[in-house]
């Protein structure tokens, strides 16, 4: 039986699929409090000409209109590849308590990779931060995704 955190994971990968097919970087996020899903979002930034279309961007707006505050205290977040500065920023500004992602990014990841802010900076917000979940996973999504589009670039 699988645990819940890896439910929750495959849902944010779902998200990540509908980027890949929208031809964005396959980046899915996901919203959680009291065991609901409050918020799904993938990677928009091509379709929106908007470099702040970020899954987790676009997810924590959607939690935050949904439960009318910008702080979503008692939430969990599903990502499949670590936060970026901008968005551990985000995260941390809006009070989640804790973040799950699945592969690592070695060129800007922001919970471990290239830097470590929320362990490394003392923030009045603290994040907890799990990465690794459904690695295999994460990664392969991101692996066909910048093989296919070497090959149209032929």
């Amino acid at each position: 039986m699988k645990k819940e955190k890896e439910k929750y994971m495959e849902i944010a990968l779902k998200e990540a699929q509908k980027a890949f097919n929208e031809d964005e970087v396959p980046v899915g996020a996901i919203i959680v409090k009291d065991g609901k899903i409050i918020a799904r979002a993938h990677n928009q930034k091509e379709g929106k000409n908007d470099t702040t279309k970020h899954a987790e961007i676009i997810a924590i707006q959607k939690a935050s209109k949904k439960l009318n505050n910008w702080r979503l205290e008692g939430t969990t977040m599903y990502i499949t590849l670590e936060p970026c500065t901008m968005c551990i920023g985000a995260i941390i500004g809006a009070r989640i308590k804790k973040i799950y992602f699945g592969a690592m990014d070695e060129k800007t990841g922001a919970c471990g990779s290239v830097l470590n802010i929320p362990q490394d900076y003392p923030f009045n917000h603290i994040v907890e931060v799990e990465g690794k979940l459904l690695e295999k996973e994460c990664k392969t999504i991101l692996q066909d995704f910048f093989k296919l589009l070497r090959k149209r670039k032929g």
